[in-house]
């Protein structure tokens, strides 16, 4: 119970770059695209911001939907914020209307009334337990509206991440956000053993709030995590724009595979130790051995 054709990257999905220490094995993530990441920790199967359909608007996946084998049986969605690529309504119904669903504050009630009964809010700091799993929602720097950033009507609730610990492993899900300074220590005394990290989006620009691969490579900076995962990238463009000849066609092309290998080459070239597993959407995270237990509490 709860209380309170271009997606492909230069590094195989099973080899990790880096150096780093890494978490042990009672940790398993599986990146599905976008921000939709399903961690499997302590004993429970959470989704992160899901996004399972082969289409979003005018937005289209280049790599296969998710099988329902991947998000079938979770026991916890979480969501960053209400933006509609994060905040899937058509998604959210695929899982099962039971499904409990956390929340940033201010957005439960909105969420009720579109039929989904089982939600919970989180506001930055504050925690929840699920079985041995914890979730604290973290600090997050991006557009709090429905329709932002550039539109200001609508529902409303502030951004944020997520801190899961359980089993002697620790998680940090940034959602989407920019830098800020209460990244450095986020994870208290113990070391984060991995950080899963926003380094692009979806189209040939990013708007403000959000990390490219070096802003996210600086994340690492100040995490200082174990290994760092890099998603949202590599997953949607706008209908035509990687495939039809036009003048965005080569850098749309590009931007659906660069970003993370970028993120992967700035992280060790800043020198924080951090092991890189760069996964292509669809794969599952292949993280390295594992360090000796009791590294998170």
């Amino acid at each position: 119970m709860i209380s309170a054709d271009t997606g492909r990257v230069s590094a195989p999905a099973d080899q990790p770059t880096g150096g780093g220490p890494a978490p042990q094995r009672n940790c398993d993530l599986h990146f599905l695209g976008h921000s939709t990441v399903r961690v499997e920790l302590a004993g429970r199967a959470v989704l992160t911001d899901p996004l399972l359909t082969p289409r979003l608007g005018p937005l289209r996946r280049v790599v296969d939907p998710p099988p329902a084998d991947s998000w079938a049986d979770v026991d916890l969605v979480l969501v960053s914020h209400l933006h509609n690529d994060h905040l899937h309504l058509p998604s959210l119904r695929r899982l099962g209307r039971g499904v409990p669903i956390i929340v940033p504050r201010g957005a439960g009630r909105w969420l009720r009334s579109k039929g989904f009964p089982a939600v919970e809010e989180l506001a930055p700091g504050a925690t929840l337990t699920d079985g041995d799993l914890t979730v604290t929602a973290t600090e997050a720097r991006h557009s709090a509206h429905r329709w932002g950033p550039r539109l200001t009507h609508g529902p409303h609730a502030p951004a944020v991440g997520h801190l899961l610990r359980g089993g002697g492993s620790s998680v940090y899900l940034a959602g989407d956000t920019d830098l800020f300074p209460g990244m450095a220590g986020l994870g208290g005394p113990a070391p984060l053993d991995v950080a899963v990290l926003p380094v692009w989006g979806w189209g040939p620009s990013l708007g403000p709030g959000h990390l490219d691969p070096v802003r996210a490579a600086a994340a690492v900076a100040l995490l200082r995590p174990r290994v760092a995962v890099p998603v949202h990238w590599g997953t949607l463009a706008l209908a035509g724009l990687s495939s039809l000849p036009s003048p965005w066609r080569a850098r749309m092309r590009a931007l659906l595979t660069e970003p993370a290998e970028q993120f992967a080459a700035a992280v060790a070239a800043g020198g924080s130790g951090a092991t890189v597993a760069l996964t292509r959407p669809g794969a599952r995270v292949q993280l390295p051995a594992a360090v000796p237990p009791g590294t998170a509490t």
